[in-house]
């Protein structure tokens, strides 16, 4: 790509800006002012721009290209992607559950880790729109179990939609855990089933804490449907391949990080 010899507008500068970003993944801002003749001024506001669009995102002095989530397999084919560090995630986020509690599991292979290490608990109420952690816990002693019903989403085993939201709307846990399928400093919390949004958003104000397990594959990426900001998360659990720099942007956001 070569600089423009003739004056070009505003879009059309930052269409290229975009894909010399893709091009080469990182971008600063005197680069942006030699390539396309600009002031610094201008090149930090088309940087703003594109980063208010969830197209970049923007690092000091510059940007980075922004990593775009796979498409995610059924709940079944991805049952074994990051099982080591999805136990250890289960682990951790299961410690904050205490006896007495009443607690919302979402659906995903990371939350049914987070079930699987509750046979200790007492007292426990669960919530769930998620059909294995239904299975699971169903029948298991101290834990008194409520189903929320409604369309059942095949690939992920989980009931969704309009009767699955009213049905949040009846109740309040101590926290909810949810797992998601990005998180990215500019977007928040982004999964790529669009129907399954407005579910998502209702689960989050089920409860007085949020706390995303997410795996190092999750972490600084995006999908395709805004779920909610990072202003709707306290706690983030997740693995030791996360990047120092994107948990260190978290904790300066005052949400917490479980390291595992």
């Amino acid at each position: 790509m070569t600089t423009p010899t003739s004056p070009i507008s505003n879009t059309e500068r930052q269409h290229l800006l975009l894909a010399l970003l893709t091009s080469q993944q990182r971008i600063t801002v005197p680069e942006i002012c030699e390539r396309f003749s600009v002031s610094e001024a201008t090149a930090r506001r088309d940087l703003e721009l594109l980063a208010e669009q969830g197209l970049i995102q923007r690092v000091h002095g510059g940007a980075i290209a922004v990593r775009r989530a796979a498409p995610e397999l059924s709940i079944l084919a991805r049952d074994q992607e990051q099982a080591d560090e999805k136990s250890r995630i289960g682990k951790a986020a299961a410690a904050l559950i205490g006896d007495g509690e009443t607690v919302f599991l979402g659906s995903g292979t990371t939350v049914l880790e987070v079930a699987r290490n509750l046979a200790e608990r007492r007292n426990l109420t669960v919530i769930t729109n998620s059909l294995p952690v239904l299975n699971l816990l169903a029948g298991r002693q101290g834990v008194s179990v409520i189903a929320l019903g409604g369309m059942l989403r095949d690939s992920e085993l989980s009931f969704i939609g309009h009767l699955t939201e009213m049905a949040l709307g009846e109740v309040n846990a101590d926290r909810v855990i949810i797992g998601i399928r990005a998180i990215n400093l500019e977007n928040g919390l982004t999964n790529d089933y669009l129907p399954e949004t407005m579910t998502d958003r209702a689960i989050l104000r089920a409860g007085r804490e949020v706390v995303v397990v997410a795996d190092h594959t999750k972490c600084g990426v995006v999908s395709t449907a805004f779920v909610a900001p990072l202003t709707n998360v306290q706690k983030l659990v997740t693995d030791e391949k996360t990047p120092a720099a994107f948990i260190s942007a978290l904790k300066d956001q005052g949400i917490d990080v479980t390291i595992v």
